[in-house]
């Protein structure tokens, strides 16, 4: 598949595709430790969020217009010694998926990281997901390590595996 434009996502032309791409990943697979679909409301929530912190919600549109796939980031952890540290996430349309599309926006989103003057990139990834953990290798993240048993979902235990790329930048980051 040729290279797509990535496209800056807003909950006025893509939120019924990001909610259906969620729902059909919490419906389907252990991309998401969650039970119940998201609601509207939610997604609406989900948008201002990142909105509201300057995360990025990068998308790859069809021909059509029709959201293929979105990734996006958010804080790590919630105390300050992490500003340069996010926890990233890749979702691609199930229909859409083996084709190429999932590194596309990882490597956009690495880009943007850079641009913005982050330092590391941490994906949590169910461990038994062996195309996300592929991409993230092909990629460079390294496997920093694994908590087994934090979830349950589908009636067995998850294993949550920590994958991270560290990013020459920021040129001077400060305390603060």
């Amino acid at each position: 598949m040729h290279t797509l434009p990535i496209c800056h996502c807003s909950l006025e032309r893509h939120g019924d595709a990001v909610l259906d791409i969620f729902n059909e990943a919490i419906a389907h697979t252990t991309a998401l430790y969650e039970y119940q679909p998201r609601t509207p409301q939610r997604i609406a929530e989900w948008f201002e969020t990142k909105a509201r912190a300057g995360h990025p919600v990068l998308g790859l549109e069809d021909a059509q217009g029709q959201l293929l796939g979105f990734a996006s980031w958010g804080p790590f952890r919630g105390f300050a010694a992490f500003k340069y540290t996010v926890e990233h996430s890749v979702y691609v349309h199930h229909q859409h998926r083996g084709r190429g599309l999932g590194p596309q926006l990882l490597q956009a989103l690495i880009e943007r990281a850079q641009a913005q003057g982050l330092h590391a990139l941490v994906g949590a990834i169910d461990a038994a997901n062996a195309g996300s953990i592929a991409l993230h290798q092909r990629l460079g993240f390294v496997h920093v390590g694994t908590l087994p048993q934090v979830g349950f979902k589908f009636g067995r235990w998850l294993d949550l595996a920590f994958y991270q790329r560290l990013l020459d930048t920021p040129a001077h980051p400060v305390d603060g």
